[in-house]
């Protein structure tokens, strides 16, 4: 009895062990080729198993991508609003939060940027996106109730949190060569000169 449950056991490991070299091939493909031109039979070479193996452990590519979301997003979770929360002025706290985004951007801009990409092309991509937007926005709601603008001046301020949170913003500083920090510097001082107003 001892010996078979060893040999379950085994067997079970050995499985997920599999089903983990699947999930990092997707991934590693995902970030370098795109969703859009990974294939199953891409991921199956790289993680040097059949293509029959990786569609035993997942029925189909979308929840082979759903796997590889979440391991991506296990490893990179997007910023917690908790980290600037307490910060004050509001001004500062929306520096903080800026900041926090744009080096998270840093890190994560090859797979960010594969993703935003292809998005149109790749359904099972959409979800994860359309959430990772949903958190975006309110990361904004949270900032622009906290800096508690005046009414003439919230449009403005919303409008500017919206865009400066985003990935293509940060892609298109990025171009001008700016470090994070004088990212959002930049950022903030627009976002001062909405609330002087």
């Amino acid at each position: 009895m001892g010996i078979r449950k060893y040999r379950q056991k085994q067997r079970a490991e050995q499985v997920e062990q599999t089903r983990g070299k699947i999930v990092q091939a997707a991934m590693e493909l995902h970030e370098t080729l795109g969703p859009a031109n990974t294939s199953i039979k891409a991921v199956a070479e790289r993680a040097g198993v059949q293509r029959l193996t990786v569609y035993r452990h997942f029925q189909d590519e979308t929840s082979l991508f759903q796997a590889c979301t979440s391991h991506w997003l296990e490893l990179h979770p997007p910023p917690d609003m908790r980290a600037w929360a307490d910060t004050e002025p509001a001004d500062m706290r929306c520096h903080q939060a800026l900041l926090a985004f744009y080096r998270y951007y840093q890190v994560t801009r090859d797979m960010l940027g594969v993703s935003y990409r292809d998005v149109d092309r790749v359904k099972a991509l959409q979800g994860p996106m359309r959430g990772f937007e949903a958190y975006i926005d309110q990361v904004r709601d949270d900032l622009l109730q906290s800096s508690d603008p005046q009414e003439s001046a919230r449009k403005q301020v919303s409008v500017v949190l919206r865009h400066a949170l985003r990935f293509s913003t940060w892609q298109s500083l990025n171009m001008e060569k700016l470090n994070d920090v004088q990212k959002a510097n930049l950022v903030t001082d627009w976002l001062r000169c909405c609330l002087v107003e």
